[in-house]
């Protein structure tokens, strides 16, 4: 039997680096704690895939066998470009400045990587992902909350999260969802997330939703903030129908993101 090949020095610090961001991480999480280019992470973390050491997922990797699920990561490979497409209309409406919140929503880790244009943000998330994006790069304050660490999410809820919010004056509150209602507004899987979202958008003065379209009709089971207080929402497809009905009877501005440049629904 072929004796397999000790690692190399640079694939040691990445599977140390993945340990320590809780046994996934994202290429650009990567980049920043190794000090390294993305190709090099891009070419450490192939050679590891070969050899079964750690699994790639569309924009980062995962500890092989590692504890809980890595979820997150799964999320953010599918729908990459329409994720994308939005996240790049939504981070226009932050400008310099401007006391920022972004969930831990995959579509908002698209944003997080948008935003590293902006300056002089104060940055406010739940999300270990968007903090690692967005701190120390252009002046930037970032301040990640407290409360339990789901691990699955890569990020904080519970009580002490929610109360440390209320500390906060928001300009712009971007937030994800995991399904969309006619009657009920916006859904969660989680009741964590549900409650988070709605103390958020109480305490911002612009509320914006970055979904993709195929959430337009599905189902979860908690009821998120009161689509009232969310402004606007920011897609890739026009919503149609009773959908269309709803966003107009609630007052939320509906912006479909488009390929090199965007329009309002």
């Amino acid at each position: 039997m072929k004796k397999k090949a000790p690692n190399t020095h640079r694939e040691l610090e990445l599977l140390d680096a993945l340990r320590r961001l809780g046994g996934a991480a994202r290429n650009s999480d990567l980049v920043n704690v190794l000090g390294v280019s993305e190709e090099t992470v891009r070419r450490t973390i192939k050679s590891l895939s070969k050899a079964g050491t750690i699994e790639r997922v569309h924009g980062g990797a995962y500890l092989a066998g590692a504890q809980g699920d890595p979820g997150f990561f799964r999320r953010i490979s599918q729908h990459a470009d329409e994720k994308r497409l939005i996240a790049a209309h939504t981070a226009k409406m932050a400008r310099d400045q401007m006391t920022v919140f972004l969930d831990v929503g995959s579509t908002t880790a698209f944003v997080a990587e948008e935003l590293r244009r902006a300056n002089r943000l104060t940055v406010v998330s739940n999300s270990i992902g968007v903090v690692q994006t967005l701190a120390g790069i252009n002046g930037n304050r970032v301040h990640l909350l407290g409360g339990e660490l789901q691990s699955d999410e890569r990020g904080t809820f519970g009580h002490v999260a929610q109360r440390q919010l209320q500390r906060y004056a928001f300009d712009l509150a971007i937030l994800s969802t995991d399904a969309i209602s006619d009657s009920r507004g916006f859904l969660y899987h989680s009741p964590a997330e549900a409650d988070l979202a709605m103390v958020v958008a109480g305490q911002a003065d612009h509320v914006v939703m970055a979904a993709a379209h195929f959430k337009f009709g599905n189902m979860a089971p908690y009821v998120g903030p009161d689509p009232r207080l969310v402004h606007a929402i920011v897609t890739d497809a026009a919503p149609k129908g009773a959908m269309a009905k709803s966003f107009d009877r609630w007052g939320i501005d509906v912006q479909v993101a488009k390929v090199g440049g965007s329009d309002a629904a």
